[in-house]
Formats: C-alpha cells, sequence, structure tokens
C-alpha cells in the first residue's frame, strides 16, 4: 500500500485542525494502513478498520507495560487505570467501579448539573464577554466530578495545573517514551497521586456518602478494590472525566459559531440538542487518537501487520470516513444514525459518557435557553489538534435574556 510521496511523521503533521482532517482525508484514500518510520507506529484511519481494532482486544491490545521502562508513579497509576488493561484484569477491574459508578448515579447528578450551570451562567451574564472555558466548560465539569468524588472544590485551580500538565506536554519524537521523560511525567503525576491517596485513607478512616466511600466498599467474587487501584481510577475520572466534557461544551459553541442555522434549529426545539452533541462530537472528535499494540502477526485491511507493532488508531479519521458516513465534511445535526468512535467502541468504552453527554445536554439546553445570540470572539487558544481537539480559552459574546 502506500503512494510515492513522502510519508509524514507523527511531529511534521498538519497543527491546524482542518489541515490534519484533510491529511486523514489523503491518507484513507492513499494509505490507509500506514508505517510511520520516523514515529515507529503504524496509523489506522478507515472506520471499518478501527472498528475492528477496537473490537478485537485478544489481538490489540491496550496494554503497554512490557515496552515501557518501570517508573513508580506511572506504575501506580496504571494499577487502577483500565484504560491500559486488557481482560481478565480490565473485566474485574471495570465491573468493581461499575458498582459505583451506576447510570442511576450519574442519573441522579442531574438537578445538581442544572444548578451549577445555572450559577456559572449567571456570572457569565453579568460580563460584557465571557470565556466558554474558564466560565462554563471547565468549572461545570471539575465541581460535580469533585464533588462526586469528595475532594474539594476549592481545589480546581490544582485540578487544572495537572490537567494542563498531563496534556499539554510536548509532542515526542518516538511513539515510547525514554527513561528521561518517564521521569519527568511521573514527576507530574506525583502531586496528584499523592493528593488522591491522602483522600483515599480519609474516606477508610471516615466513611461519606461519596462516590470515593461506594469505591470502597464495591465487592465483586469476594474482591475489593485496594487503594493502589482506586486511585489510578480516582485520578482517570477527574482528570479524563473533566477533560471530555469540558471539550465537547467548547467544541459545541465553536460548532454552531460555525453554523448559525444549527443554532437557532437548536432553540427552537431543544429536544434536539442531544443529536446535535454526537454530531459534534464526530465532527470534532475530542481525543483523535487511540494505541493499540498487535499481540500477534495479524493482518489490517490485507496489511501484514507483525506482532509487537504500535498502533495509531485515528478515531477522528475514522468519524470523517466517506465509506461510513454521507458528507462526511458536513457538520449536521440532523445525522441519523450517527455511530460515530468518539467514546471508543468495544470493552474500553469510555465509562465516563453518559456524564459527559448528560453535562453536555443539560449545559447547552441552558446556555442556549438563556442567550439570544452567541459569537466566538477574540483570540482563541486551542489545543493541538494531534493531541486534542478543543480551546483552553475561548472568548464568547452573548446576548442574554431574562431567563433563568
Amino acid at each position: 500500500m502506500g503512494d510515492t510521496r513522502e510519508r509524514l511523521g507523527f511531529a511534521e503533521l498538519p497543527t491546524d485542525f482542518h489541515g490534519l482532517h484533510g491529511w486523514f482525508r489523503q491518507m484513507r484514500a492513499d494509505d490507509p494502513v500506514s508505517r510511520d518510520e520516523k514515529f515507529g507506529a503504524w496509523d489506522v484511519f478507515r472506520y471499518a478498520d478501527i472498528e475492528y481494532i477496537l473490537g478485537n482486544p485478544a489481538i490489540f491490545s491496550s496494554d503497554f507495560s512490557d515496552m515501557i521502562p518501570p517508573q513508580p508513579e506511572f506504575d501506580l497509576f496504571a494499577e487502577g487505570s483500565f484504560v491500559g488493561m486488557d481482560p481478565p484484569r480490565h473485566s474485574k477491574l471495570r465491573r468493581l467501579v461499575s458498582k459505583a459508578f451506576t447510570p442511576r448515579v450519574v442519573a441522579g447528578l442531574e438537578p445538581r448539573i442544572a444548578t451549577i450551570t445555572g450559577e456559572l451562567l449567571d456570572a457569565a451574564a453579568r460580563k460584557p464577554a465571557f470565556d466558554a472555558v474558564a466560565d462554563l466548560a471547565y468549572p461545570l465539569p471539575v465541581i460535580v466530578i469533585a464533588e462526586l468524588i469528595g475532594v474539594p472544590v476549592a481545589d480546581r485551580e490544582l485540578f487544572r495545573r495537572w490537567a494542563d500538565e498531563l496534556f499539554s506536554q510536548d509532542l515526542p519524537d518516538t511513539v515510547l517514551p525514554d527513561e528521561a521523560e518517564l521521569q519527568q511525567r511521573g514527576a507530574r503525576l506525583r502531586e496528584m497521586l499523592d493528593y488522591l491517596l491522602a483522600h483515599i485513607a480519609s474516606r477508610r478512616a471516615q466513611p461519606a456518602g461519596d462516590l470515593t466511600t461506594t469505591l470502597i466498599a464495591a465487592e465483586v467474587d469476594g474482591e475489593r478494590l485496594t487503594d493502589r487501584e482506586m486511585v489510578g481510577f480516582v485520578a482517570l475520572l477527574l482528570i479524563a472525566g473533566h477533560i471530555t466534557t469540558t471539550t465537547l461544551l467548547t467544541n459545541t459553541i465553536m460548532c454552531l459559531d460555525e453554523n448559525p442555522s444549527a443554532a437557532l434549529a437548536l432553540r427552537a426545539d431543544p429536544a434536539r440538542i442531544p443529536a446535535a452533541l454526537e454530531e459534534v462530537l464526530r465532527y470534532r472528535t475530542p481525543f483523535p487518537r487511540l494505541a493499540r499494540l498487535t499481540k500477534q502477526d495479524t493482518q489490517i485491511a490485507g496489511q501484514a501487520v507483525p506482532r509487537g507493532q504500535v498502533l495509531n488508531v485515528w478515531v477522528a479519521s475514522a468519524n470523517r470516513d466517506e465509506q461510513h458516513f454521507a458528507e462526511p465534511d458536513r457538520f449536521d445535526i440532523g445525522r441519523n444514525p450517527n455511530p460515530h468512535v468518539a467514546f471508543g467502541h468495544g470493552i474500553h468504552f469510555c465509562i465516563g459518557a453518559p456524564l459527559a453527554r448528560l453535562e453536555g445536554r443539560i449545559a447547552v439546553d441552558l446556555l442556549l435557553r438563556r442567550s439570544t445570540e452567541l459569537s466566538v470572539e477574540g483570540e482563541t487558544d486551542l489545543y493541538d489538534p494531534r493531541v486534542m481537539t478543543g480551546a483552553r480559552s475561548l472568548p464568547v459574546r452573548a446576548a442574554w435574556t431574562d431567563a433563568g
């Protein structure tokens, strides 16, 4: 497979959103399973191949522990972060966590999410312009998650610093970090892990009515989570959980700013908001790629891929695949069906997806009800779309109504 053009390495890819998607389009057509010699990984671009990879953990592993040098903080984080696990350990930990993080727990958060959103919009409406990230999209999910796990909401700027440090790293030259890079990343993790381990220990000593206490008590087949297993999941929920909702909200505002007719349609019929959010997830996928490791010699779309190879699974490209979505580069809030893979697929489907969808629905509904106009104005600060799709800062001007 492939053509005669020089293959771009990961660090050479376009750094603007539309340019990156232009590259995806070219690669789906010309080189859909492509070896990046400079980065040391294979890139996969088409929906059918990505669905196959994500749905077959026996062939395509999420566990990279044998390839990465030991590092105490990362080893601790990995003990309960089932994102990087395969069955049967993945199955055990996910079942234990699911005992506490249930659909009923998530649904029960709706009144509180609405209250927090209303308070944030009250404050935003007192400004001539507001930052959609700092004033809404970041504090909303962080307050919800902090209250859910029982850590002080007042520490939310600390949580933001941890997230920025983890997600705003310089792009690596190769797919696997060297020991020096691992040490730097571990130092960033240490403060967060110590903070959360202390919180878990306090809940063992003094139970409370929060998710951390429920996790401590959760049991499957006579087994419970250890503190070291719990800290990885709580850290994942605190950091990755809020980033997903933050990017969903900022991406929704950007999509509606670019498509005013869609904003009008949602104001006229708020029942369409859930479908619109799914289209935002497809069109501006928050995390553009996932990683997998081949556990055996295999073939992907007829391309032989040996055992022990790292795959960059470009879910953002899958969500624009012409073979799977009609007019994929058009933002269409009426798209049906819309089987995007923004939240993954298979056993690693994002456990926080229901919470992100609930927060997104409530926040967008209230934002549109309480404004007649929204426009992105001023200088935005966007993430590198090779790593994450969203904004660090998004200045917005609104015409507010008296609805509250």
